[in-house]
């Protein structure tokens, strides 16, 4: 049974243990989540200038509006205080700064009537993180930038989290990806980059959570979730990130991998709470194997070199 949990008082352990196993938490926004809120806000209202930021759609050109969001996002990615903000959020949430790890978080846009659809800002079809690489222990973290509708947000399927689905994540390699993400933000009329999905998912239902603005929405990399199609005339601002814990990555615990069958490993994008340290690469190939000799281990854009 899949249950939605709201602010309950219980450890992280605890936590992690409900969440592999399909279950969904919402916690009110504390202090660090509504600072990365208010930076989020300032950054795109600066951005879009005099123009509705969740109205701009209508009255811009759509290359117009994809230039500003390759600008926009990249600056919200590496600002410092993007990253102090999600730190702080971790701690106040109880994990363990020393054991937890965890990535930029990204700024997502959801665009309504199929105005801007790939690329920067790509429309998610049915998928599950682990067929993009991801660890079975990964949590993944999201919260709503400006308020959400059930039009514009995302959904998930309850009975697909450890039901097999037919999907594409057979021909998504991690590596490959990373070098094909260089041309994301050109991607304006037509999707280049691989990005893998659930083949026919026709959900029997589908459970559409509304945290507010700041709140904060957890659950794991495994769920079968979706991009609402957005209806609402409203742009959807949002901003997720991800973590693992590395006991539970070492002992090979998480959620269930039932049909995942991708390549390569994503846990290199990842960075620990504690000193902001990598994970040693000899601890990566133990876990993970050793990855192709020309392959690019970690995306950089040029705006990070």
């Amino acid at each position: 049974m899949n249950s939605v949990f709201f602010d309950p008082v219980i450890t992280d352990d605890e936590r992690r243990e409900q969440l592999y196993a399909g279950q969904l938490f919402v916690y009110s926004a504390p202090p660090g989540s509504q600072k990365l809120v208010e930076l989020a806000r300032q950054m795109i209202e600066e951005a879009f200038g005099n123009r509705n930021p969740e109205l701009a759609q209508h009255d811009m050109p759509v290359e117009e509006y994809a230039a500003l969001l390759t600008d926009l996002k990249p600056r919200f990615i590496h600002h410092p205080r993007s990253k102090e903000c999600i730190q702080e959020i971790l701690r106040e949430m109880g994990c363990d700064p020393e054991n937890t790890y965890f990535d930029v978080p990204r700024m997502r846009t959801s665009t309504s009537e199929n105005y801007l659809t790939s690329g920067i800002a790509y429309a998610f079809h049915p998928h599950r993180d682990t067929w993009y690489s991801a660890p079975m222990c990964q949590i993944n973290w999201w919260l709503p930038i400006f308020p959400v509708r059930e039009d514009n947000a995302m959904g998930f399927d309850p009975n697909g989290f450890a039901r097999a689905v037919p999907n594409t994540s057979d021909g998504f390699d991690y590596y490959e990806n990373n070098a094909s993400r260089l041309t994301t933000a050109s991607q304006v009329t037509k999707e280049r980059q691989s990005r893998p999905g659930a083949i026919d998912h026709n959900p029997e239902q589908q459970l559409v959570i509304l945290p507010a603005p700041g709140e904060v929405l957890l659950f794991s990399g495994a769920q079968l979730h979706t991009s609402t199609p957005n209806t609402s005339g409203r742009a959807r601002y949002s901003v997720d990130f991800r973590t693992v814990f590395v006991p539970d990555l070492v002992a090979g615990r998480g959620a269930p991998l039932v049909d995942v069958n991708c390549t390569g490993t994503a846990i290199r994008d990842f960075v620990n709470v504690a000193d902001e340290s990598s994970f040693d690469e000899e601890f990566v190939v133990e876990l993970f194997g050793a990855p192709p000799a020309d392959a690019m281990l970690v995306f950089e854009s040029p705006d990070q070199k």
